[in-house]
């Protein structure tokens, strides 16, 4: 019987989303399956592919060739994860083979390597000294031996050949176990042969009749035995035990205990929305439902008891969180009410810890899954909810090939399982809630505490004031005598800065230069714990300079706020607080982040200050003041979206203070106290803030009122971005219709970055039926380009415009 795959293959210089057909060898036949993975030769390489059919015959005319090996012992993707891979190459505009990859854990991403081989009889005793004896000679020890000439000589002499070999980079952790090699009438034979001083002998035999069967590590039979290694070992000189490997789990998590937790009474508005979610969970019907929650209104508690009753139908449950930093308390809340049954899935877990998370969830031994975006492709089978908490992230949208959004995936798995998907936040985006409003998703409001205590009272503190008084400082006097209150009290506050470094850039006072990065259309910023400039986008650092490059002048001028400045003010203005800062330069260690929350929540510090990360899902009971050092950063960016985000920031942010029996306060500093995100931020009114921008929106032509899409090009010759970009221009144009507004080409907001020049357009339109087909033209045209190194991105529904 013959077989032939339908193989998506990884080719990197000519994608293709169309599958290629390959024979099954005899010996495999009946032995592959859809969805695993598999070594293809493709012209002179070996590459990896998916098999994403099984035929019985094949269209192409010729001779085909057979499929080398399979990678996997069984599908890494099931049927659902296959055809949402399909699917999303065509909605996000890229290729099937990325899509795929974007699901696996990293580990699982082929690794290729280069080798020679022998092709022919030789008589040349230097090429048999080379090889040593060896059929073949890796790329990497040919350079070792300096033999990388001689051998590309030979190749053209046709005696040696290259190919390529795809390596699996995924690893089992094992550890080193042992089993009993003996039988009862064994065991019972050498007991009795025991002498009377022989206890830990005997000690081990009655542990091993008690195992039987059993693999146990050394560190096992110490803590249930106390049998030290040295009886193990006379254990395995008499033959009573065999050392064999046992494979165990890389657990993140298991440095932590976790206290039980039981279901909490809902209270009244929990409690409607509960049930109301309930229905379509019991009903087995698809609904996206937006649950808009004011900080502090118990959306948790409505999380883990609508998991609750999906577990108790035997379902699995997926809870995806924006950020690492709100990781691990989400992680203790769900491991203290769902014990074993969850499983972690973020970037700050090493790449053999994702790999065994992502095994125990394909395995079933985990049937909760809890994580960052990537989570959302989770191999869980039998889905029964899925939720998205502060689902306004713009960290749920994917910044790289492929550029999907979590949400979008998330609907796609609800509709397959035909279970609900729960969006919750306190400040939905507008595309949510508009969508809400025209009930393609179902409204679900809690407007009360879970505590009963009232929403804290925000102070907008106007900046200008406080310079024409003579205060240069980031500090105003109202907050001043306000953290200095709390520390009396030892109650703790929040300071959030949206920026990190030092000071954002140094300029000369004599001549007005400003230290720009060499790779990029940026300005350096300084960072003053190694006294460097560092640029944010590419990675460049250098030293700071003695004198200005320009006019030999050494009069600079710091400028701009970082959050290492603020530290460093804070420690003059209050010398006794105790610390913590946490931005990227503090949490780029594993584990950072959860080491400094922790010392937080256990007290060992009177203020938190930080960037973005701590403005969302903490909850510390202790803490009665939030500060917003700077509200305008975010609203000065050239971005439609500004206005919004510096809502839900001041928002999220003011959040987080009297979360327990402590009232709150929020003080927010600004040079724009009159604006209306930040005058809607202060009353807590999100309806308010949703209607005018609206109507700001509806003015404009952006979002929701229309889609967008954006062409971007880059490539180290600025010039030839620039005509590539006029070229997509011009095909654009000749397809649209009158009511599609093209805006560009134009130069990116960063015109340069990493050496690139940047070009952009942006394609917004309510309806129009020829987009898509000329998208994909230019999609699968831009592959021998890309080869040649100018990169064409297509993104649908862009969340940045940098």
């Amino acid at each position: 019987m013959k077989q032939v795959a339908k193989v998506v293959v990884d080719v990197p210089v000519m994608q293709t989303n169309k599958p290629f057909d390959y024979q099954i060898p005899p010996e495999l036949v009946n032995q592959l399956e859809k969805g695993m993975r598999v070594e293809v030769p493709f012209g002179p390489r070996h590459i990896q592919g998916f098999i994403v059919d099984i035929v019985d015959h094949s269209s192409f005319d010729g001779d085909l060739k057979e499929i080398i090996r399979p990678l996997d012992l069984e599908p890494v993707l099931n049927e659902e994860l296959l055809a949402l891979g399909e699917d999303m190459a065509d909605s996000v505009y890229a290729f099937r083979i990325h899509c795929y990859q974007t699901m696996l854990p990293p580990v699982m991403k082929a690794k290729y390597e280069k080798e020679f081989y022998l092709t022919d009889e030789f008589d040349e005793k230097s090429l048999e000294e080379l090889f040593e004896g060896a059929e073949s000679l890796s790329w990497d020890r040919a350079v070792e031996r300096n033999a990388i000439p001689q051998l590309l000589k030979w190749r053209k002499e046709g005696l040696v050949d290259i190919r390529y070999i795809v390596k699996n980079q995924a690893k089992v952790k094992k550890v080193k176990g042992y089993r009993a090699s003996l039988d009862w009438e064994q065991l019972e034979e050498e007991l009795a042969g025991l002498s009377k001083n022989a206890k830990k002998q005997k000690k081990l035999l009655q542990a091993i009749a008690e195992r039987e069967g059993e693999v146990l590590t050394a560190k096992e039979f110490k803590e249930q035995y106390d049998l030290s290694t040295q009886t193990l070992q006379v254990g395995v000189e008499k033959k009573w035990l065999q050392e064999v490997e046992r494979e165990v789990y890389r657990d993140p998590m298991s440095s932590y205990t976790f206290e039980k937790t039981e279901a909490k009474v809902l209270n009244d508005g929990q409690a409607q929305a509960f049930e109301q979610m309930k229905a379509a969970i019991d009903e087995n019907r698809h609904e996206v439902f937006l649950l808009k929650g004011i900080t502090g209104s118990g959306k948790t508690e409505v999380y883990m008891q609508l998991i609750g009753e999906v577990l108790g139908k035997g379902k699995t449950a997926l809870m995806l969180v924006p950020e690492i930093a709100l990781t691990p308390q989400m992680v203790h809340q769900f491991k203290g009410r769902f014990g074993e049954n969850v499983a972690v899935m973020h970037s700050g877990l090493s790449a053999g810890e994702k790999y065994d998370e992502w095994r125990k969830i394909k395995r079933g031994e985990a049937n909760v899954v809890v994580g960052a975006r990537s989570s959302i492709f989770s191999p869980v089978g039998n889905l029964g909810i899925v939720i998205i908490d502060e689902e306004h992230e713009t960290t749920y949208k994917q910044e790289e090939n492929p550029k999907y959004h979590a949400r979008n995936v998330a609907i796609h798995r609800g509709t397959y399982h035909q279970c609900p998907v729960v969006l919750g936040s306190a400040t939905p985006s507008l595309e949510s809630r508009s969508r809400a409003k025209k009930n393609v998703y179902t409204l679900l409001e809690l407007t009360e505490r879970a505590n009963q205590l009232d929403l804290p009272e925000v102070q907008v503190i106007d900046m200008r004031d406080e310079f024409q008084d003579n205060n240069r400082g980031n500090f105003s006097r109202i907050l001043q005598d306000k953290i200095n209150d709390r520390i009396a009290k030892k109650e703790q506050t929040v300071l959030l800065l949206n920026r990190r470094g030092y000071s954002s850039f140094i300029m000369c006072r004599d001549c007005g230069f400003v230290l720009e990065c060499p790779n990029c259309d940026i300005s350096l910023t300084f960072h003053m714990d190694n006294k460097e400039m560092k640029c944010h986008y590419c990675g460049h650092q250098e030293a700071v300079p003695h004198h200005c490059p320009k006019c030999r002048s050494h009069q600079f001028r710091y400028y701009g706020t970082g959050t290492q400045k603020i530290e460093k003010e804070l420690n003059q203005l209050f010398p006794t607080a105790r610390i913590i800062r946490m931005d990227v330069d503090t949490t780029r260690k594993k584990g950072a982040h959860e080491k400094l929350l922790s010392a937080f929540g256990k007290g060992e510090a009177d203020i938190l200050l930080g960037t973005q990360m701590i403005a969302k899902g903490l909850d510390f009971p202790n803490v009665t003041l939030v500060g917003v050092i700077n509200a305008d950063t975010s609203l000065s960016l050239p971005d439609f979206r500004s206005s919004e985000k510096t809502f839900q920031l001041l928002t999220q942010v003011s959040g987080r203070a009297g979360r327990s029996t402590l009232k709150g306060e929020v003080v927010v500093q600004t040079f724009n106290p009159d604006h209306y995100a930040i005058r809607y931020a202060q009353r807590h009114n999100y309806d308010g803030f949703f209607l005018q921008e609206m109507a700001l929106r509806h003015q404009g032509g952006y979002p929701p009122y229309y889609f967008t899409t954006q062409v971007t090009v880059s490539d180290l010759d600025e010039k030839k971005a620039q005509a590539k970009i006029y070229e997509i221009n011009a095909l654009i144009r000749k397809s649209m219709g009158e009511q599609t507004i093209v805006l560009g080409p134009s130069k990116s907001s960063i015109a340069k970055m990493n050496n690139r020049y940047y070009f952009q357009i942006l394609i917004k339109y309510k309806k129009e039926p020829h987009l898509h087909a000329v998208l994909k033209k230019i999609l699968d045209d831009s592959q021998q380009e890309n080869a040649k190194g100018l990169y064409i991105s297509i993104d649908t529904e862009p969340i940045n415009f940098f």
